[in-house]
This record gives structure tokens, C-alpha cells and sequence, in this order.
């Protein structure tokens, strides 16, 4: 008869050790701000979270022990960021599945409730746009056949044309999927993520159709961005 033990998945223990790591308010909350695709300071994580640096340094070597964050040390400085692509997916994706802000209280300042309601309008997921941008981006290109979400996100050819007519360039020879579904935390639908979006979401950045919004992931689409967009695009960002 074979035993229980014997018969326990090999993946179990690494699932349960990786739950393990995300199973701690402080070190969720750090992994959702690095979201935002950018390596923060050991120091600006802990004044993030609310924690002292020497609580905060313990929580970040078990992140990058775990492989979900790598770090770089410049002089004095410990930078930390998140480990990959994957691993921004993975934060998301949990967020979408959470439970809604709504069943853990009420919000308690308009410092917060201005601060969620920027990051619901359009913020950064890693390195391509989400909340209601980015699923405007995302209707509007399926709309106007740039990308097909039949079988799976795909560039059409016509999609790959617009990126090069807009100037936006694409990374064809990148080991990540041209397109991909992410889904969004806030909106609780997909939003176009891998090279297309990062592509997108950077020379956005670049230029100056939005700004990033203080500290957080949240960004804004400039009036020049709006224009942007509405041309190309066909939706009006200011409604977002």
C-alpha cells in the first residue's frame, strides 16, 4: 500500500514554501509596491511598509532567498527589485483573486482614498499599463483589430503595423510572449501585458503621454497623452 508521504506531490513543499513568503502583510506590501517595475532602496520599502529597516532587511533576504526578488548594492545603498516578469505576474494575479478592499474596512484618510483612486484609474503592472487604462488600451486594440483575445492575446499583423507607424519599437527577438493577458487587480479583467505592452507602457513614459503620480504606481495621462491616445486609439482618456 503506498503511504500518504509517498504519495505527497514533489511540488507541494516549493508551493507551500512560496505561499510561506507571500503569507506576511509586510512583505506583500513590498512586493506590490516593486510592482511598479522600478528597484527601491532598502529604506524606502521600510518607510513604505511602516516598519523599521532592521525588520524590513530580514523580510528582504527571505524574498530574494525565495527567488522572488533580486538585489544590487551600490556603495551604502541595498537596491531591491522584483525578481522577473514572472514574478510580477504572479503578485498580480494573486492581487485580482484577493479579497476586495471593500471587506477589510473602510478607508480611513482621503490621503488613501485619493492614493487608490489613482492607481484604479491607470498605474504601472511591472512594466506595462493596468487599472482602467490599461484595460482602455486593451478594448481599444482589440476593437480595432491590433489584437485578437479569441485564443489567447496575440498581435494581429495589423497590430504590429500600428506599433511602427505610432514609433513605438517592439523587441521581436525577446525569449517573453509578444502579448499577453495579465489580469488587473482592480478591474478584474485582462489587460495586454509582455513586450507589446511593456513597449507600450515605456515609450508612453518616454515621451510624455503620462507621468508617473508621486511615489506609488499610479500614472496620469498628460493632455498631449490624451490627444495621443484619442488619435491613435480612439478613446478618450480624460473619462478614465
Amino acid at each position: 500500500m503506498t503511504s500518504a508521504t509517498s504519495a505527497k506531490d514533489p511540488q507541494a513543499p516549493g508551493l507551500a514554501a512560496l505561499a510561506g513568503l507571500i503569507a506576511d502583510e509586510t512583505r506583500a506590501a513590498c512586493l506590490l509596491a516593486l510592482l511598479d517595475g522600478r528597484a527601491w532602496t532598502a529604506g524606502e520599502l521600510a518607510r513604505h511598509a511602516g516598519v523599521a529597516p532592521s525588520t524590513l532587511s530580514e523580510h528582504l533576504s527571505k524574498l530574494v532567498g525565495g527567488g522572488l526578488l533580486a538585489e544590487e548594492r551600490q556603495g551604502r545603498h541595498r537596491y531591491v527589485r522584483l525578481a522577473d516578469a514572472r514574478v510580477a505576474q504572479l503578485v498580480e494575479e494573486l492581487a485580482a483573486v484577493a479579497p476586495a478592499a471593500a471587506s477589510r474596512g473602510p478607508v480611513r484618510s482621503l490621503r488613501r482614498a485619493s492614493a487608490e483612486s489613482a492607481m484604479a484609474r491607470g498605474r504601472t503592472c511591472y512594466d506595462h499599463f493596468a487599472g482602467r487604462l490599461g484595460i482602455a488600451v486593451t478594448d481599444a486594440m482589440t476593437l480595432r483589430g491590433l489584437l485578437r483575445q479569441d485564443t489567447g492575446f496575440a498581435l494581429t499583423d495589423a497590430g504590429v503595423e500600428w506599433f511602427a507607424s505610432a514609433g513605438i519599437p517592439l523587441d521581436r527577438s525577446a525569449r517573453r510572449p509578444m502579448a499577453r493577458a495579465c489580469l488587473d487587480w482592480t478591474e478584474r479583467r485582462p489587460h495586454l501585458a509582455g513586450a507589446a505592452g511593456a513597449a507600450l507602457c515605456r515609450h508612453a513614459l518616454d515621451v510624455g503621454w503620462c507621468v508617473r503620480v508621486g511615489s506609488a504606481r499610479a500614472v496620469k495621462v498628460t493632455s498631449v497623452g490624451e490627444r495621443v491616445f484619442f488619435d491613435l486609439l480612439g478613446f478618450d482618456a480624460g473619462e478614465l
